[in-house]
């Protein structure tokens, strides 16, 4: 077991400072982590909801489904199929790096050190406030979370800014804390609840605790409960860009009651993935073109296989292309012959002799278009129909644009994300450098930078794929909507340079795109 130490800095430049040094461009961190301390986040709850409530707080936690599972017994456990929760879930060789995620004015003297010029600091605990089941409680927390970061960081805003949790249970509330945030606290960085846990009405009731209860998650746009355009014009309105956090521990088949990393292994990944399809197909990309979406910590390698999969999926499944499978395309006068000559004994036996046309539907087809699908079923024959997809190419604007998916420094795969060879168009996927600093990921946050740059060192990634993973798209993550996101930060001249080119490389891409349908027409 490796010893505590009081401390991992020296008085020498660390590796992550010297390689910092040698770049031509900043690092943002876009997705580093806190780790609140319960005492301070209790004294803001009770500030914004009073002493009951905290009572409350206390009380549900000690039903949840983590504490849960340390207080039944293993045959409870078993028979409930409770997930063994994360347990040692953050660093605690370095004594220094606990409190640097615990206290953003040590962050702040430290970040030269790790290599980073601005960082964007999600909640941890505050993963499982937006997912609280009681609404009022939900509400409350999140409302009191968001009052605590934004008092604790607001004295470092030009080097780091918090992200607000936003739940979204329903829309009404969802927007009502978004507004607060960022009208009333002035963040400018928003966690949403991309994915809520909603029993299932016509399910048994267990003990009326919905953590026990079946369920099923909404993901906020195909078959949802509630219409979230509402939210997403909100965003819109308000210059902010939903980042995704959800996690999927614990549920589906990442519920093995004894093994905690069984159920943690692509968990993030998964979550993204449910998110991102669901934003997409759901036509939400579509409906809100000015929107940038961000799916954090679950790497880039499944955003690279969904985005292949999307593509070649509606060439051949698209509204254009969806005919090609309708059973009434059968002949089935030429299939009973084929049945007749290569069917065989068992065919034979099994049609009662010369197949008719009633037995040739019923044993080749299970769904037919003569009068046994109903026109409802005909009337959603297109998956793709809220995306309004004339052609392959407009996929790249619907999905590759607006999602940027959040990789972290040991992640070999982020490289796959900036080759665009072998994917559809040749498109670049936009990851976005995530820290993870405060979780058990990092055991040193000195190393984290270096470990990043061995990207480029192993040759994985070029130089300037490395300056679109540190910078340009976490910059563009959130200034693409909000434009002053960087204003009265460190990096503010730099980030300014950097909207003057991408500006005008979407001119470029405009003309260039004109001039091709004119050639085209």
């Amino acid at each position: 077991m490796v010893s505590p130490s009081r401390s991992n800095s020296t008085n020498r430049p660390s590796r992550a400072a010297k390689i910092r040094a040698g770049l031509d461009h900043p690092v943002v961190d876009a997705d580093g982590h806190m780790l609140e301390y319960a005492p301070v986040f209790l004294d803001f709850l009770k500030q914004v909801a009073g002493a009951d409530t905290v009572k409350r707080y206390a009380a549900n936690s000690k039903r949840s489904r983590a504490n849960l599972w340390h207080t039944m017994s293993r045959r409870q456990v078993r028979d409930y199929r409770i997930g063994r929760p994360p347990f040692w879930a953050v660093a605690a060789a370095h004594t220094l790096d606990r409190a640097t995620s615990m206290l953003p004015g040590l962050l702040r003297d430290r970040l030269d050190e790790l290599g980073f010029d601005y960082t964007i600091v999600y909640p941890t605990f505050g993963f499982f406030l937006i997912d609280e089941p009681d609404e009022e409680l939900r509400r409350a927390c999140c409302r009191a979370h968001n009052a605590m970061t934004a008092d604790m960081f607001g004295p470092h805003a030009d080097r780091m800014t918090p992200a607000a949790c936003i739940p979204t249970g329903t829309p009404v509330e969802a927007i009502e804390e978004l507004e607060h945030a960022v009208k009333t606290l002035d963040l400018k960085v928003a966690m949403v609840a991309s994915l809520f846990h909603r029993p299932i009405k016509a399910a048994p009731h267990v003990e009326d605790d919905p953590r026990l209860q079946a369920y099923w998650i909404d993901n906020l746009a195909v078959d949802s409960e509630y219409d979230y355009d509402p939210f997403w014009a909100k965003c819109v309105e308000l210059g902010i860009a939903p980042t995704a956090h959800s996690h999927l521990q614990g549920h589906g088949y990442r519920r093995s009651v004894n093994n905690y990393l069984y159920n943690q292994i692509g968990h993030f990944a998964d979550a993204g993935e449910a998110s991102a399809k669901a934003v997409f197909l759901g036509g939400v990309t579509r409906r809100f073109p000015e929107l940038n979406f961000a799916f954090l910590e679950g790497g880039a390698a499944w955003a690279c296989s969904l985005y292949a999969t999307l593509v070649n999926t509606w060439k051949k499944r698209g509204a254009h292309a969806i005919g090609q499978f309708d059973p009434s395309g059968i002949d089935f006068d030429e299939l009973g012959e084929y049945f007749d000559k290569y069917g065989g004994e068992s065919f034979s036996r099994a049609l009662g002799g010369r197949a008719t046309n009633e037995t040739k539907r019923l044993g080749y087809v299970n769904v037919s278009s003569d009068g046994t699908t109903s026109k409802a079923d005909l009337d959603r024959l297109d998956d793709f129909a809220a995306c309004q997809i004339e052609k392959a190419e407009d996929i790249v604007d619907l999905f590759v644009e607006p999602f940027y998916f959040g990789c972290e420094a040991d992640d070999p795969m982020a490289a796959v994300a900036f080759r665009g060879k072998g994917l559809p168009f040749d498109a670049k996927l936009k990851a976005v450098f995530g820290s993870d600093i405060g979780h058990w990921d990092v055991p040193e946050m000195r190393e984290v930078l270096k470990e990043a740059y061995e990207l480029v060192e192993d040759g994985l990634m070029e130089e300037d794929d490395f300056r679109d993973f540190m910078f340009t798209n976490p910059v563009m993550l959130h200034a693409r909507g909000n434009p002053d996101f960087f204003k009265g930060t460190i990096v503010e001249d730099a980030v300014d340079k950097l909207l003057i080119e991408e500006a005008g490389k979407t001119g470029k891409r405009r003309s260039k795109g004109k001039k091709a349908i004119a050639q085209s027409a």
